[in-house]
């Protein structure tokens, strides 16, 4: 006779809670929260540092929804393919599989493994990160409507390399050097995910827009991280940066200033000029990009957003031509550019992800409100 390892129907007991880590009087599959909106995330990055290809990966679950999801995005000059799947969640948030991706800790904060099975879609991944620094807690991201916290949000990131092997259809990538670089992070909390809710009063006198900077850059001995957002008028709601050695030491560098560059036309970001008032000017430039508005679940699809119920598995591919008008304009949105960066001062030089959102209006570089569907200047 074999013995069931819970007893009863519907239990939430896992072998996560044969673990010493409860925060509250609670198993582990049930968070200290009742909010829809609480989600727990992994996010990883990968390039060549010659900037020929963005792969860009995730996996998040969303206990109060009943769902965990993942893709796999691959950018390579005009052409974004993504794999995304989907499924529901059950009690074991230590099953970090959905459909053929999957994520696996070999060592806490030193060694991950992400991982797309060989499937129908002809995307395919088997992917070793290993860290080249510290992990660094970032400040709480806190957003509010009103008395209502909509965002309240823990975060950490990391440099590291890459190794393993990539395939979309018959195009191959050996990641086989230490020219194979990225960044990861983690992040759980409230975030708004799964159905939009009905869109109800907008509390106070904010400025409709927000501009959004997050930079992760691995130079040879440290790492800087730079986060901004601030309204369409620039008041900031998140102004942190700091330098991180290699033996964990941090150095606060004081408020971020920018300047940014457009491509003509667009809201896409064609250099940047970052400045600190505690540490080195730098300037990044970016060398390829991911556009997470397609397909990945971080973008506006009205049939695809993180923590939405696709029913009991869903694994989909996504094709999108980079060359196309109107996949540019659906592109708007949340954007991972692939940089380098410099220290003109000193000649240093790193690589690292430098991601940005430009929504709504923006005074201080020129953008009106969005209002048109396709995404266009209204």
């Amino acid at each position: 006779m074999s013995i069931p390892d819970v007893a009863g129907e519907g239990g939430v007991l896992s072998p996560a809670d044969d673990l010493p880590v409860h925060q509250v009087a609670q198993p582990i599959a049930v968070v200290g929260t009742t909010d829809r909106h609480f989600y727990d995330r992994y996010y990883f990055c990968a390039h060549h540092s010659d900037g020929s290809v963005a792969i860009v990966g995730g996996l998040g679950q969303y206990p109060n929804l009943g769902v965990t999801d993942a893709f796999l995005s691959v950018t390579w000059p005009d052409h974004q393919e993504v794999l995304r799947c989907s499924r529901e969640l059950d009690a074991d948030r230590l099953d970090l599989r959905v459909g053929p991706i999957s994520v696996a800790v070999e060592s806490g904060l030193r060694v991950l493994h992400f991982e797309a099975e060989p499937n129908e879609t002809g995307i395919e991944a088997e992917l070793t990160w290993t860290s080249a620094t510290p992990a660094y807690l970032e400040p709480r991201h806190v957003n509010t409507n009103g008395t209502r916290v909509t965002t309240e949000s823990a975060r950490f990131c990391q440099a590291g390399r890459w190794s393993g092997h990539l395939a979309v259809d018959d195009r191959r990538w050996a990641i086989d050097d230490d020219r194979w670089l990225g960044i990861r992070d983690r992040s759980w909390g409230l975030r708004p995910v799964g159905e939009p809710e009905p869109v109800g009063r907008r509390y106070g006198r904010g400025h409709a827009g927000c501009l959004w900077l997050s930079s992760v850059l691995k130079f040879s001995a440290h790492m800087i991280v730079a986060i901004v957002q601030e309204d369409a008028v620039g008041r900031r709601s998140l102004d942190h940066a700091a330098r991180v050695d290699l033996d964990g030491s941090i150095t606060y560098l004081g408020p971020v200033s920018h300047e940014l560059e457009f491509r003509p036309g667009t809201r896409e970001v064609h250099a940047a000029h970052l400045r600190f008032d505690g540490g080195p000017d730098l300037q990044v430039d970016p060398m390829t990009a991911s556009y997470l508005a397609l397909g990945t679940g971080y973008g506006t699809e009205p049939d695809w957003r993180h923590g939405m119920y696709q029913g009991p598995l869903a694994v989909q591919r996504c094709s999108f031509d980079l060359t196309d008008v109107v996949t540019r304009r659906m592109a708007y949105g949340l954007v991972d550019s692939i940089v380098a960066a410099s220290v003109p001062a000193s000649g240093a030089r790193g690589f690292g992800l430098f991601e940005y959102a430009v929504l709504g209006g923006n005074e201080r570089y020129g953008f009106g409100p969005r209002t048109k569907r396709d995404g266009s200047d209204g």
